[in-house]
């Protein structure tokens, strides 16, 4: 058997339930592994030993007791660590979403989606590190280290996910839960080397406790594997009653869709930058996108060039809600001075918001909804970069000085990803290209959009692109 932390997480699963392994040795090579790893990345703000080790003994009790036909009946991921990010609660967990504004607040209750990476027998080793109030594509928070990416430790694991990302890419877990409101899942992927799936609006719920406001954020996983990516969508695609957002789940799984021949399709290639008409787009992220499109031709799709559905100033009708969405964390008075730069400017601005002024922003985003549906009504997939640019240096976004412009250079940072958030509709990022950037290899991702509740033809694509060209699991040096 290989190493654990060689597994994808289907296969930890597969060596668990056939007693190759115990969850017990999972829980402890994992938590060895996150004390040791973890710091060198910024992956962790919290390992939660002692419930991880919990929970492996009662999964080792779950499998004492499946025998024969009830094995079948066990859990998809039963002995698989999988850490959850910390702006999701975890009952009886800290719980500081990256800011010192939130010192000592303690989670009274597991969220949603931590209840049904519980369900599906998941082990909970810790809470992955974010940016303050998962608001950039960087995580710097001021009370814990970066998240870096392992391909290179002095550049980003991008963000919000980073910590979650660096724990997937460093090997100390096959997958890590993250969410993505504006690019916090496919960001990370491309800067880490790794897969990452935004699924479409009520596609996974929010509940029981959240709700969906403007409808931007998803929770989700980050992965080595597109068929890891593809079961975990299975495990959260669950609804909770009072879902304002709710798409009906497809005949079989997104599993089974990973070996389905997805084509022909119709897929459009968009390389023009959407949220930064003149933003500065580096030549290997063009190059991948290039790489796939000859491996999507020669399996038979259809290729065109597509346009910007819409204009860089249209894209400011996301800003209010945005801004508002920053401002409604629940920071206590007292404690907005601990808050970072840029999340005080975001709140500020918030502020000034009216309500007419917000809901003509929510108005706004379904027009561009509408005219972005039929100005790509012609293809079936758009193939776009992930980011414009490798992971950056450390520090070299983040600007408290001005964080007007480091806002403006996160738009530039991530001028695709945003506007599959704003018309709810799925894309997955994938690492499947690499290029040597400053005398280092580094990863560039990219990302294919679908429509609304596409998932499946997503998945189905992107298996047979990692089957066509796979990527290498780990950095080269790891």
């Amino acid at each position: 058997m290989s190493e654990i932390h060689d597994l994808s997480a289907l296969d930890l699963a597969a060596v668990v339930r056939g007693g190759q392994v115990s969850p017990e040795e999972v829980a402890e090579h994992t938590i060895e592994r996150a004390h040791r790893l973890g710091p060198d990345v910024g992956a962790f703000v919290h390992v939660a030993e002692d419930r991880a080790r919990a929970q492996a003994a009662e999964a080792s009790e779950l499998l004492s007791g499946s025998r024969g036909a009830h094995a079948a009946a066990l859990p998809a991921f039963l002995g698989v660590p999988v850490p959850i990010k910390d702006v999701t609660m975890v009952a009886g967990l800290p719980f500081r979403a990256g800011s010192a504004a939130l010192d000592g607040f303690v989670a009274p209750v597991d969220d949603g989606v931590t209840s049904l990476l519980r369900g599906a027998g998941t082990l909970m080793v810790g809470k992955t590190n974010v940016p303050e109030l998962a608001l950039p594509p960087y995580t710097e928070p001021d009370i814990a280290p970066p998240a870096r990416t392992p391909w290179d430790r002095s550049r980003t694991a991008g963000g919000s996910s980073g910590g979650a990302a660096a724990a997937v890419a460093a090997g100390i877990v096959p997958a890590a839960h993250g969410n993505d409101g504006g690019g916090s899942l496919r960001i990370p992927a491309s800067a880490c080397g790794l897969v990452g799936l935004k699924a479409s609006r009520g596609r996974v719920s929010r509940g029981p406790y959240g709700v969906d406001g403007a409808g931007l954020a998803v929770d989700g996983v980050l992965t080595r594997t597109v068929r890891d990516s593809a079961a975990f969508l299975d495990v959260l695609a669950q609804p909770w009653p009072g879902d304002t957002y709710h798409l009906a789940l497809p005949q079989d799984s997104f599993l089974a869709a990973c070996d389905r021949d997805a084509g022909p399709l119709r897929i459009g290639v968009l390389t023009d930058p959407i949220t930064v008409a003149d933003a500065p787009v580096h030549r290997e992220a063009l190059v991948a996108v290039d790489r796939v499109a000859r491996l999507l031709e020669d399996m038979g799709h259809h290729l065109e060039p597509v346009t910007v559905p819409f204009s860089d100033e249209d894209w400011l009708a996301f800003g209010p809600l945005w801004e508002v969405g920053a401002l409604q964390a629940p920071i206590p008075p007292e404690a907005e001075e601990r808050l970072v730069p840029l999340t005080r400017w975001l709140r500020d601005r918030g502020r000034r918001v009216s309500g007419a002024q917000y809901a003509d922003a929510v108005a706004a985003v379904q027009r561009l909804t509408r005219q972005t549906a039929l100005h790509w009504s012609g293809v079936d997939v758009v193939l776009s970069p992930t980011l414009a640019q490798p992971p950056v240096p450390i520090g070299s976004m983040r600007d408290d000085e001005d964080p007007e412009g480091d806002f403006e250079a996160q738009k530039a940072f991530t001028p695709w990803t945003s506007t599959w958030n704003i018309i709810g509709a799925p894309s997955i990022s994938l690492p499947l290209h690499r290029a040597e950037v400053d005398g280092v290899e580094l990863p560039f991702g990219v990302m294919l959009g679908g429509r609304t509740g596409a998932e499946q033809t997503l998945l189905s694509l992107a298996a047979a692109l990692e089957a066509a060209d796979p990527w290498p699991t780990f950095p080269p040096d790891r």
